[in-house]
């Protein structure tokens, strides 16, 4: 009998994240969602995973994902690396512009997500607004932690923290300098931007 997540009510990247690990101890898999989006997000994922997918819409926005390998597990293997180490950098304490409720809850969501990806980050560089979720009352510190915990270096600014007077109020992570900084970002294979 084919293993069975319910991710009914949980918000993205949940559903995704949980039929990702299952997959990784199960040939055969059968998820319930709650809505297109998503039916879309696991079944993309899957297909990624070397997955044939099987959609049941059993009405009332409620899908079930049939899921079942059909190739070896190759394609869950990370990309080879690049010359240097690929680094996350976060300038903003948001994602993207219009509604800063909405962009903390895409960063928030975004931070909590890295831990889920086979080719995580090695450095994660934080500058202007981004050095205020290294700090006390962040929603992402636990996230950071674990990530931290991963072996990811966490370098903070110092003069972005000075300049909102929150140095002393750093939780997670290094307080840096331009140069440390410098020195990384022009010795990285990858560098993302957010």
């Amino acid at each position: 009998m084919a293993k069975v997540i319910d991710a009914r009510g949980l918000a993205c990247p949940q559903p995704v994240i949980l039929t990702k690990r299952a997959l990784q101890e199960a040939e055969e898999l059968t998820t319930i969602v709650d809505n297109e989006v998503a039916r879309e997000n696991v079944k993309r994922m899957a297909q990624s995973q070397g997955c044939q997918v099987m959609v049941e819409d059993k009405g009332g926005d409620v899908f079930h994902l049939h899921l079942s390998r059909t190739s070896a597990r190759a394609s869950q293997e990370p990309a080879p690396a690049a010359a240097g180490p690929t680094i996350l950098f976060i300038s903003a304490d948001t994602i993207g512009k219009g509604s800063d409720e909405l962009g903390g809850i895409l960063m928030k969501t975004f931070i909590s997500t890295i831990g889920q990806v086979a080719a995580m980050p090695r450095i994660i560089l934080f500058m202007n607004n981004g050095v205020k979720l290294v700090t006390e009352g962040s929603p992402v510190l636990d996230d950071l932690r674990f990530l931290s915990e991963q072996g990811i270096d966490l370098l903070a600014c110092g003069r972005c923290l000075d300049y909102f007077g929150i140095k002393e109020k750093v939780a997670v992570g290094k307080v840096s300098n331009m140069l440390e900084i410098a020195e990384r970002l022009f010795t990285a294979g990858r560098i993302v931007s957010f």
